[in-house]
């Protein structure tokens, strides 16, 4: 029987794809025309053109597929048209998660984020009985991840046998795009932080993230949410270990939330009269006032997610952008804006 990915040729996808494989599954993967399938080299998968906004196209990939991993997702801290967003994170997951029930799936994985946990509380340290609203989500990005996790909650207690799984910041090999997490790497290997903002996440190697991805599907419980994380870092830690690793100084000045915040209105106002996206979008340095910490050891006790060295992860990931490159290319420094965004 097949296993069916979406967003493989993603950061996290691809490392799904690849351990499925490796597992001696049959990998189909979904990938919308265009999409660049570098990180999917060398891999023997079945390539299905569809997209999350064409239903028919999801019925057709849903064929002899005995299990779902649905990690597609637009990511984007800002876009002109939003609504778009919301088409593809909600009514998509909306749409595949029938397809799927429809073609009678044994075993779907849905990719949340931590995001939908990992909310201002006092005392201890949110965790997957943590219930955050929507008002609390900033941004389109978060909001509609929060209301696509809404969808496959009601999916799994209609019926449809979905494990929902909240990864932390991933960091590792082939964060090609990159993603928030990656950008820190980048701007940082760059020399673009002349600064860091009092924030944190939590963050964990890619290839760990992955493997819960399909511990879930074995032994996850139906409608159940599962944080895959591992060390809650501060911004400065996560720059301080990437100074040892890459032998460059980290950053002393620590950057106030209100002048980020300004930089970040200056530059969005500065990118509607030059018709660009922003290089600092506020809804990333908004997100960065809160540190994103939480406690994830619920994966640990129901299916035995482990995790492993963060410093060897952040390694690895330095090693594959100087080795493919990236180093050579400038991009503008927006790592303020993501740091909590991942």
């Amino acid at each position: 029987m097949t296993t069916l990915v979406t967003g493989a040729s993603g950061f996290v996808g691809s490392h799904v794809a690849r351990q499925l494989v490796n597992a001696g599954q049959q990998v189909r993967v979904l990938v919308r025309r265009g999409s660049n399938l570098a990180a999917l080299g060398g891999l023997h998968v079945e390539c299905f053109e569809g997209d999350l906004r064409d239903t028919s196209s999801l019925e057709r990939a849903m064929l002899g597929v005995r299990r779902v991993f649905h990690v597609a997702a637009d990511y984007r801290l800002w876009t002109p048209r939003p609504e778009e967003i919301y088409e593809t994170n909600v009514e998509g997951t909306r749409r595949l998660l029938a397809a799927a029930k429809n073609a009678g799936v044994e075993r779907i994985v849905y990719t949340s984020t931590v995001a939908t946990i990992a909310v201002p509380r006092h005392g201890a340290l949110p965790n997957e009985d943590t219930r955050a609203t929507v008002d609390e989500m900033i941004g389109h990005y978060k909001r509609s991840k929060f209301l696509a996790e809404q969808v496959a909650v009601e999916a799994a207690a209609a019926g449809v046998p979905v494990v929902i799984v909240n990864p932390t910041a991933p960091v590792g090999p082939w964060d090609w795009k990159p993603t928030p997490t990656g950008r820190i790497i980048l701007d940082f290997l760059k020399g673009k932080m002349p600064a860091y903002v009092d924030t944190g996440l939590n963050v964990a190697a890619v290839e760990d993230i992955a493997a819960g991805h399909l511990l879930a599907a074995e032994k996850g419980r139906i409608g159940e949410r599962y944080i895959l994380g591992a060390r809650n870092m501060t911004l400065k830690q996560i720059l301080d270990a990437l100074s040892a690793i890459a032998g460059r100084p980290a950053p002393r000045v620590k950057l106030p939330h209100a002048i980020a915040l300004a930089a970040g209105y200056a530059d969005q106002l500065f990118s509607r009269l030059a018709g660009r996206e922003p290089q600092i979008p506020v809804e990333g340095v908004k997100m960065s006032r809160h540190r994103m910490f939480v406690e994830s050891d619920k994966a640990a006790r129901e299916f035995g997610y482990k995790s492993t060295s963060v410093e060897a992860a952040l390694e690895r990931a330095v090693r594959w952008y100087e080795e493919h490159g990236y180093l050579a290319t400038g991009a503008g420094n927006k790592s303020v804006a993501h740091a909590a965004a991942a």
